[in-house]
């Protein structure tokens, strides 16, 4: 598995499951974010220009040693960690969830290429077909919550196998790095839910980090077969 993360503290994977991901390197841990965490004798919050700038700054510092993208993946974790912004880094209007589908908003492409922020915002159901992707991406919910249904292809390459599954909570940062990123995610919650991600690329010209949706018959997990 490409998936590169700590384990979760919250029991959500089988003891194989853990098993399994307690070989895949630490990215970052699973507290919630000084930035979120912030107390009002701390001094008033950043502005969302301050806020981006310095996200910005952070992810441009750990992308430019030029890692390979597991390692790019774990140095740029723990700079959205360490920089992750509040919600008010999006408009009330962008903040407003779309009926139809859950919605994205590029707020800055590198010039050079090398990586993007997105804002996703999902409405309580919302849901992302199964895909992967063609870099590595960071993420990090800034409000509510997500649910992330991990898959694996099976022996035939003519289905997918649960791999297991985990929630992310508001404060929460995680990643991966392909091959082994295929998944699916949802808005668990009942209020909306608003994540950052960071990707290897620049969406705004390619158009998606997604590289395949996977409409494939899915099978239990071959730890509950």
């Amino acid at each position: 598995m490409g998936w590169v993360r700590t384990l979760p503290s919250r029991g959500e994977f089988s003891a194989d499951e853990q098993s399994r991901y307690a070989k895949t390197p630490v990215m970052t841990s699973q507290r919630k974010s000084d930035t979120l965490a912030r107390e009002p004798s701390l001094g008033p919050m950043p502005t969302a220009a301050h806020e981006l700038a310095a996200l910005t700054t952070a992810v441009r510092v750990e992308v430019g040693k030029r890692a390979n993208w597991r390692d790019t993946a774990q140095l740029v974790a723990f700079a959205l960690e360490r920089q992750l912004p509040s919600p008010g880094i999006l408009t009330a209007e962008q903040r407003t969830g779309d009926p139809d589908t859950y919605k994205s908003e590029v707020l800055h492409s590198e010039p050079d290429g090398s990586f993007s922020i997105v804002a996703l915002v999902w409405l309580p159901g919302q849901v992302t077909p199964i895909h992967d992707h063609v870099t590595w991406c960071v993420f990090g919910v800034i409000q509510g919550m997500e649910r992330e249904e991990l898959f694996e292809l099976d022996r035939q390459r003519t289905g997918l196998v649960e791999a297991g599954h985990r929630v992310n909570r508001t404060g929460e940062v995680s990643g991966f790095a392909p091959p082994g990123d295929i998944h699916r995610v949802r808005n668990a919650g009942d209020l909306t839910a608003i994540s950052i991600h960071v990707y290897g690329t620049d969406v705004a010209r390619i158009g998606s980090s997604v590289r395949r949706h996977y409409d494939l018959p899915v099978q239990p997990s071959r730890a509950a077969a």
